[in-house]
């Protein structure tokens, strides 16, 4: 049975179901970051082997083996090596120093990597903001946020879910890096951006990932957007398209995040109000209040 080596310092991240750890060390004086993914088994959910899931075990390792991200435009994956066995794979890359890249650079890099060409490979991601709305579906949708103030925004906007998912539909599918969090826009080599994290590479609507990024990012959203713009190369969408994207991106994930963070704690003594300021609540709630144009702009669609 694979185990990590003692002396490993374990590093947070790695959510996705797949990962056993992350942790970093040193090979022969080279700093590297070690992953760990378990093969899925059948008490596992059925997403985890479908290659088009967002949440398919295995596709970080094929990103390394295939070098699809050695000369993409905009975003880099980091050298990584993989190693197979029969109970999962264990990936090796290279440390990436914190770059200290600003929003504005992770923009133009997203929209630059945007007219990335992937090819026709089947395990690339599709459809992810879909099937997070279909796994709060079968939980009831956002129940949670239902017995807050921002009860009848919430409705609202549940029940127009189908309907923006399938603008998003119609918007130019583009290639997308389908987690660019701050932690993951992390170094930079040369004019490229060097991300890590690549288990959701896939394609999806122009600007979604730029809606994912403004979740937590430091900028407002208009500045963004312009450096998004910038990086998009001429004729691939229009600034519409772009906003069209990443505004239902960004509103629809902050409500899932919200009625999650909600939801795990609304159990316990006290009203539900009085949860508001939790550590695990309050930054969800912070970054929807944020949105508070794009969820008018939804609205009024």
């Amino acid at each position: 049975m694979w185990q990590p080596e003692p002396g490993w310092h374990p590093l947070s991240g790695g959510t996705a179901t797949s990962t056993l750890g992350v942790w970093r060390t040193d090979i022969a004086g080279r700093a590297v970051v070690i992953k760990r993914l378990s093969a899925p088994t059948e008490e596992d959910p059925p997403e985890l082997s479908d290659p088009h899931h967002f949440a398919w075990w295995r596709r970080e390792a094929d990103v390394a083996t295939y070098g699809l991200l050695d000369s993409t435009p905009g975003l880099r994956a980091p050298v990584t090596a993989v190693e197979a066995d029969e109970d999962g794979i264990t990936l090796v890359q290279d440390w990436v120093e914190d770059g200290a890249n600003s929003g504005l650079f992770a923009a133009l890099s997203m929209g630059r990597f945007a007219a990335a060409e992937l090819g026709s490979i089947r395990w690339l991601a599709r459809g992810q903001l879909r099937s997070r709305l279909a796994r709060i579906e079968r939980r009831g949708g956002w129940q949670t946020l239902s017995r807050t103030t921002a009860s009848d925004i919430a409705h609202v906007l549940w029940t127009k879910r189908e309907r923006l998912l399938a603008l998003l539909d119609d918007l130019p599918q583009v290639a997308q890096h389908g987690d660019p969090t701050l932690r993951n826009m992390r170094g930079r080599e040369g004019d490229d951006l060097v991300a890590v994290d690549w288990g959701t590479l896939g394609i999806g609507p122009v600007g979604s990932d730029l809606g994912y990024y403004a979740l937590g990012a430091r900028e407002e959203f208009e500045p963004l957007l312009d450096a998004y713009l910038v990086g998009l190369p001429a004729g691939v969408a229009t600034r519409e398209q772009v906003t069209l994207g990443a505004q239902v991106t960004v509103v629809l994930t902050a409500f899932n995040r919200a009625e999650w963070a909600l939801a795990r704690v609304a159990g316990g003594e006290g009203a539900l109000a009085g949860k508001f300021r939790h550590p695990s609540v309050a930054p969800h709630l912070r970054a929807l209040q944020r949105q508070h144009t794009a969820v008018e702009a939804l609205l009024d669609l």
